[in-house]
Order: C-alpha cells, then structure tokens, then sequence
C-alpha cells in the first residue's frame, strides 16, 4: 500500500513539473487558470500546449506497461516485452506506411493490425516441432524481427521527400511533440477500454504463470487463452505507438520497476502496477527530452533509450547467470 502511494505521489509530482517546466517557466497560478478554464497566455500554454502533451504521456507510457506486463506474465520471462519482440515496430511501420500512403483509417487500428501481423509472423517464425513456443526462442527471434522491420522503416523514409522524411524519422524515434487533446482521448479511450479487457484475463494471467499444464489441469483454455492476453497485448501496444511513436524500453522497464516500487505480488497488481510505472517513465523521460539541452527539444525515444540500454544489458546478464541464455 505504501509503495503504491509513493508511485501515485510521483505521477501527480510529475505530471505537475511536465506542465511547469519548460522554455516558458509557469507558476501555480497559471496552472490553476489553465485548469478552471482561466484566460491569459500562461493558462493558453497549460491548456492548449502542456497539458495534452502530458496526458498524452501519462496515457501511452501506461499503455505500453501494461503491454510489456502482459507479455512478461504471459510468457514468464522479464525480457518478454512488445518493443524487445517487435510488435511496436510493426505497429510503427504498419502507421508510417499509413501516413506516407494519406490513408485516413484510425491510427490504433493500422498500428494493431500491424502489431498483430507482426506476432504472427514472430510465432510463425519461433514455432519448433514437437517444442511449440519456447519463450527465449520466441524473444531471439522477436528481437532479429524487428531490426529488420526497423530497416524497412529506414528504407521506406528514403522515398520520402526531407521535410517528411525528418518528421518520419523523429516520430519512429518516439515523439510527444506537438500532441492534442483528440490524441489524449485517443489513447486514455482505446487504451482504457484494453485495459479492462486485460483485467477481465486476469483469471487467465493467474493461472498461466503457473504453467501450461497446471493450467490446463485447472481447466483453463491454455491455447485461447493466451490468444486473447496476447492479442490484448498487442492493441495495448499499438493504442501507445499510435500517439507516441514506438518509444523504446518503456515496456520493458514499468513491469519490474513498478512491482519493485509496490510490492506487488498478484497479477492484477502487478499489471496495475506496471501502468503507474509506465506512465511515470514516460512523462519524466518527456520532461527531460524538453530541459535537457536549452533550446533543443529531444525525441522522447532517445531519453528512454539512455536509460532502457543499460537496464537491459544487466537483464540479460541476470538472464545469462540463471542459464536461460
């Protein structure tokens, strides 16, 4: 309970510095305007500029938690995340070759087919005869995915003109610049309405990180049920790439660091805990891409990407040392 209460007080922490600070420094005054609908150019910059960034923020980071939770429980390996087995890559190529073409369907949407297509091909790939789906081999062959789906990524943006290929190329990198409310109700509705389909599988999550055959033998449907927590998984994914771009590590990190900073032990606190977690990287990893260097506004990605590498690189150590490597 307390450690739930310290990752709350961190996202209202943080969600209040993301919309103070910046090029611009607020006060509170401008930020009590900017909520009671106040007029002057402070509360314009918090309603029109800060606050759709933050909760566009706040919305994906937990999106892509609870993705990269689901996966970890689902395949019962903490390097089971959508970003390490390419699915937010797909989703990402599957929207750019959306935005490139002028299609106008629903970014969510374009991004879950893509996830999806992904996985399919990934379980496709990974599937061994007689082995079924085993989950390191699925991870390796996840990670060789999607480089390659990223090297596709690259190629596609050399057929666009500079100005779009520039714009393209700090999108996949992940980018919260110059978001809207439309995009904030995007993901906080898309992503909400996956996360309580997620916890309705919780039942599902429970029984399948005991094993697939104690599962069974407890009558779970193993092979639906996993398609569903994976799918859900997926849209989950693609809800946060949809706004955010495929922003690396995200889902990676919240599960680990939010059952670290709660003590989670349950699989509905865990994924609850991993949404917190999320959301907070996201939004201090925004908070720091805009601050860190004056006059220069960094893509989300490259925060993540500073602080995700060496936090994977001492996973797979732990990996190596327990021999599932």
């Amino acid at each position: 309970m307390k450690g739930a209460i310290v990752l709350l007080a961190v996202l209202l922490v943080a969600s209040a510095a993301s919309i103070l600070i910046g090029e611009v420094p607020l006060g509170l005054g401008d930020l009590w305007q900017g909520l009671i609908g106040g007029g002057g150019p402070g509360a314009l910059t918090v309603r029109v500029i800060r606050a759709p960034r933050a909760a566009v923020a706040l919305g994906a980071g937990a999106a892509l938690g609870l993705s990269g939770a689901a996966f970890q429980t689902l395949l019962r390996n903490p390097l089971a995340a959508p970003d390490l087995l390419g699915f937010t890559s797909g989703a990402g190529l599957a929207i750019l070759l959306s935005l490139t073409l002028g299609l106008t369907l629903p970014l969510p949407l374009v991004g879950a087919a893509g996830g999806l297509a992904t996985a399919v091909l990934v379980a496709v790939l990974a599937h061994r005869r007689g082995r079924g789906l085993v989950p390191i081999t699925v991870i390796l062959v996840g990670i060789g995915t999607g480089f390659t789906i990223s090297a596709v990524g690259t190629l596609l943006m050399t057929r666009l003109p500079g100005a779009e290929a520039a714009e393209a190329q700090r999108w996949l990198t992940g980018s919260l610049a110059a978001r809207d409310w439309g995009q904030a109700m995007q993901v906080w509705c898309v992503g909400g309405g996956l996360a309580a389909l997620l916890a309705l599988q919780g039942r599902a999550l429970d029984l399948l990180s005991l094993g697939d055959d104690l599962a069974a033998g407890l009558g779970l449907r193993v092979g639906r049920a996993r398609l569903g927590v994976a799918a859900t998984g997926v849209g989950l994914a693609a809800a946060g790439v949809a706004v955010a771009g495929p922003v690396p590590f995200v889902a990676l990190m919240a599960g680990p660091l939010g059952a670290r900073l709660t003590g989670a032990r349950g699989v509905r606190g865990r994924l609850m805990a991993a949404a917190g977690a999320g959301a907070a990287v996201t939004l201090l990893a925004d908070l720091a891409s805009r601050v860190a260097l004056p006059g220069i506004q960094l893509p989300i990605g490259v925060l993540t990407g500073v602080l995700g590498a060496p936090y994977l690189l001492w996973r797979l150590s732990r990996e190596m040392e327990k021999g599932e490597l």
